[in-house]
């Protein structure tokens, strides 16, 4: 997704005030790829130019990783950016993403690929998730965080289980915070049976969510056994939207040890594609509340 002419108006380092470092990153790579493609340079021939690789250039145009502005002012030159204003801006923008995000005080414990994650979730505008096993982390009483985050960590001290516990907590802040991103969340049936944590963690959570549900920006649908086999079946997905119209939307799938973030169109519009079924075959938000209601009865 273009924005606009290479040669014409580079984006605006004040924006930092504004948007976030992930943004930020995003749309400086963005413009830094359509340069390079202007100027008909091959990701070999830049990642040569600033003493690295192909992938390197690849994440520095996904907007993945920081930048020094020493690559960057580099590649301008590699790419025939003379023009001093322009370079000024582009320099100031890459400077500008280089903030550290809330989370730095958290990355002794978090893997590169979730840190990725963490930034686009901050920077979208719509999210967009469906979820299998586990209520949704921005959704996530204390207790229940604590039970989920324990289910992978037994043998980890009970201190930096309860800064993983205070880190999920704090993604939550995205929700009241000014202008917050629309969630949109579809949840099987499944991950509000399961127990987690035992029956009294289970019913505060069930009543948690009932009261996130009520949030101007949050919708909340549950997929009941009763609607039969669906096509999300196999796992769990989140798909991330930019109010930024330079920036595409990206699919986030994560596994046991990793993380796919798809970007593609085609892979991006299947996704949607299940998401939007998966909304037509869940219980309306009306009926969702009801059932929240009926279910935290009975556990």
């Amino acid at each position: 997704m273009s924005i606009g002419p290479p040669g014409g108006e580079p984006p605006d380092p004040s924006a930092g005030e504004l948007r976030g470092p992930t943004v930020l990153r995003m749309i400086l790579g963005s413009q830094l790829r359509l340069l390079r493609e202007a100027a008909d340079v091959t990701p070999d021939r830049a990642g040569y130019e600033i003493r690295a690789s192909r992938s390197k250039i690849s994440r520095m145009e996904n907007g993945r990783v920081g930048f020094k502005e020493r690559d960057v002012a580099d590649l301008l030159t590699l790419y025939g950016v003379s023009d001093e204003q322009k370079r000024a801006d582009i320099i100031a923008l890459a400077r500008h993403s280089n903030t550290p995000d809330w989370w730095s005080n958290y990355s002794d414990l978090l893997t590169e690929w979730f840190e990725t994650y963490l930034g686009l979730e901050a920077a979208a505008s719509v999210i967009r998730t469906f979820e299998l096993q586990f209520v949704h982390g921005l959704f996530q009483t204390e207790a229940y965080a604590r039970a989920v985050t324990l289910l992978g960590h037994k043998a980890t001290p009970t201190e930096e289980i309860d800064r993983r516990v205070s880190l999920r907590l704090k993604r939550q802040d995205l929700l009241t915070s000014p202008g917050p991103p629309r969630v949109w969340s579809v949840i099987d049936e499944a991950a509000l049976r399961r127990p987690v944590g035992g029956r009294a963690v289970m019913r505060a959570q069930l009543k948690h969510l009932a009261e996130v549900a009520k949030l101007p920006n949050v919708t909340i649908q549950v997929v009941p056994f009763g609607s039969g086999g669906h096509a999300a079946a196999s796992g769990s997905f989140t798909i991330l939207r930019f109010a930024e119209r330079e920036l595409p939307d990206v699919v986030y799938v994560e596994q046991l040890t990793t993380a796919v973030y798809l970007e593609k169109r085609k892979d991006v519009d299947h996704y949607m594609e299940v998401m939007n079924h998966l909304s037509t075959q869940a219980l309306t938000p009306a009926r969702t509340t009801r059932f929240l209601a009926d279910i935290t009865r009975e556990t």
